[in-house]
């Protein structure tokens, strides 16, 4: 197997400073974004060979979980028995009281299919301010309606591989304190059953302002970059896509990124799973 470098050159795909009507359209097994995206050359470093990195200072850190799931089809929803694993591990690596999941996905960098979508291919974070803050309070509400409350939530996607590495579309994760509080476009998730073309692609929607939604970026040469070559299938990556305390690092985008430096590498199939982790009112 060849060796991973202590870091790479790669391209990373950010919002365009005049693209305006940014909407990811997403149909089982395939996404297309209205947005107006460009390569940025990006040096990523191997973050085995710094750190350690944790949540509060960079907005992501490694940890470790083994599952005897081999089924990952049947591990989407937030009843399955995946959620319950992850509800335990990001408990022991946040420190919050309670996990509500919310859904997983399956990529694949080789082959997609109505359950399995593509890597994610630009620089971003999985919810925006708004939306993360409306989701956790409805989200607690509907599960503990006679709850305390909670004085904190981090909304988060526990990350992993299952394929064997070395991985040819590895995660890129951007440190948390590299990101301005101000940076950031929002990107309407607009669910559908085939994508829509031409002039639909832009059609004003109704309650736009409400739907799920993720946050994009421009390009930013203080972006720092990181990523965890050769990633075992016992190794996760606790990801922050919002931290209601913003004294911490309360947000890390992350995308994949295309690794030329391995010319062994395999295709990348990994399982990401969304939740919202919640620290009790004392």
């Amino acid at each position: 197997m060849s060796h991973a470098t202590a870091e790479v050159h790669a391209a990373i795909d950010y919002l365009v400073p005049t693209s305006r009507i940014n909407r990811r359209f997403w149909a089982p097994g395939k996404e297309l974004n209205t947005g107006v995206y460009a390569s940025y050359p990006v040096t990523i470093r191997n973050a085995r060979l710094a750190g350690p990195f944790t949540l509060d200072a960079h907005g992501f850190c490694l940890g470790r979980h083994q599952t005897t799931i081999t089924d990952w089809g049947s591990q989407y929803r937030p009843d399955s028995a995946y959620a319950a694993e992850v509800a335990r591990v990001a408990m022991q690596l946040c420190g919050a009281d309670l996990v509500v999941p919310i859904g997983g996905m399956v990529r694949d960098s080789a082959a997609t299919s109505p359950t399995v979508q593509p890597p994610a291919a630009e620089a971003h974070v999985d919810f925006t301010q708004s939306f993360a803050e409306r989701r956790a309070e409805a989200m607690y509400r509907s599960a503990h309606p006679q709850g305390p409350g909670y004085s904190r939530f981090i909304g988060f996607s526990l990350w992993r591989v299952l394929s064997a590495p070395p991985q040819d579309m590895p995660l890129a994760l951007c440190e948390g304190r590299s990101v301005r509080d101000d940076e950031g476009t929002r990107n309407t998730k607009v669910d559908v059953a085939e994508i829509p073309t031409g002039d639909a692609l832009y059609a004003p929607i109704e309650g736009e302002e409400n739907m799920p939604a993720a946050t994009i970026f421009h390009y930013s040469p203080g972006h720092r970059w990181w990523y965890f070559p050769d990633l075992a299938p016992d190794e996760v990556i606790f990801i922050k896509l919002y931290d209601s305390d913003h004294a911490r690092a309360w947000r890390c985008p992350h995308t994949a990124f295309r690794d030329n430096t391995r010319p062994d590498a395999r295709p990348r199939r990994s399982m990401e799973f969304r939740a919202m982790a919640y620290f009790s009112k004392r």
